[in-house]
Order: structure tokens, then C-alpha cells, then sequence
């Protein structure tokens, strides 16, 4: 196994396929609204909204870390790990591993404060990858979201 690389615009098409397994593991198929073209569009060029990892088993990418700068009140610049995520045939060959290894590197080089990411909270085997790794499972905090439909009926109220 190779160890992971940055993601290239032509590995765009893969990493919407793991993206979209991901979403079918988390039960949510039909929730992925992005393309291949998206992807392209905002990871690569002047001004890319993300940097992606990806890791590649027998020359096929069989995972990847996606991941971009937030800003913390309270601590500064944070690096989010948007999705981790390691096909389903390849899980428990330390791809995963390599890649959270790749974003901590990452994280390390741009100086940042912190790594964070979500985790739902039946995913027990990646809770539990998460903590072996170090990584304080926030069990008490709740992800807030406001979808477009959301954004939408709020502005229509004020």
C-alpha cells in the first residue's frame, strides 16, 4: 500500500464514488447533491475550497480525507475533516490510518490549533478508531444544520 498522496483533479470521479458509498453506508443515498464537476471545480484552480487526500490500493483509490481551513472564536485556525472515508472491502488494512495520518501531518504544517470532525453516533467502529488515535469523542455537543430549504424559510421570517 502506497502511502496516501494529494488528491488530482482526475481523481474526481472516484472520490464522488466513495463519497456516494459513504452516503449509502450513513444511510443517506440520496442525499449526495455534488458532482464530479463540482468537485473539480472547487478543489482545484486559484482558489480551492478543499484539499483531499486519497490513498490507493492495487493503483484504484480506495479511500480519501477531505479536508479545509474553519476559524475558531476561541482558538484560532482549525483544520475540519469533512469525510474520512475507506471503501467497504478495504476497511482494517490501515488505510484509514494513513490517511488520518496525512491529515495530521497537514494540519501540523499549516500551524492550525485543532483537528475536528463529526462522527454519528452509532458508528461505533469509527468512534472507536477515532479514540484509539487519540481523538476526544465530543459526546455531549450537537451538529447544528440549516439546509437550503432551512436557509430559506429563515430569511422568509425575518
Amino acid at each position: 500500500m502506497k502511502q496516501p498522496r494529494l488528491a488530482l483533479i482526475e481523481d474526481m470521479p472516484r472520490v464522488l464514488e466513495l463519497i456516494e458509498e459513504l452516503a449509502t453506508f450513513e444511510k443517506e443515498e440520496d442525499a449526495v447533491e455534488i458532482t464530479a464537476s463540482d468537485l473539480e471545480n472547487d478543489g482545484f484552480g486559484a482558489d480551492p475550497k478543499f484539499t483531499c487526500f486519497v490513498s490507493e490500493l492495487d493503483h484504484k483509490i480506495e479511500g480519501i480525507a477531505l479536508v479545509y481551513m474553519r476559524y475558531s472564536t476561541w482558538k484560532g485556525k482549525i483544520l475540519h475533516l469533512e469525510d474520512l472515508i475507506v471503501s467497504e472491502k478495504c476497511r482494517g488494512k490501515g488505510v484509514g490510518t494513513q490517511l488520518l495520518d496525512a491529515v495530521v501531518k497537514h494540519a501540523k504544517q499549516l500551524g492550525v490549533k485543532r483537528v475536528s470532525w463529526e462522527v454519528l453516533d452509532w458508528n461505533e467502529p469509527a468512534i472507536k478508531f477515532y479514540e484509539s488515535k487519540g481523538a476526544d469523542v465530543k459526546r455531549d455537543w450537537n451538529v447544528v444544520h440549516l439546509d437550503e430549504n432551512g436557509i430559506e424559510n429563515y430569511l422568509n421570517k425575518i
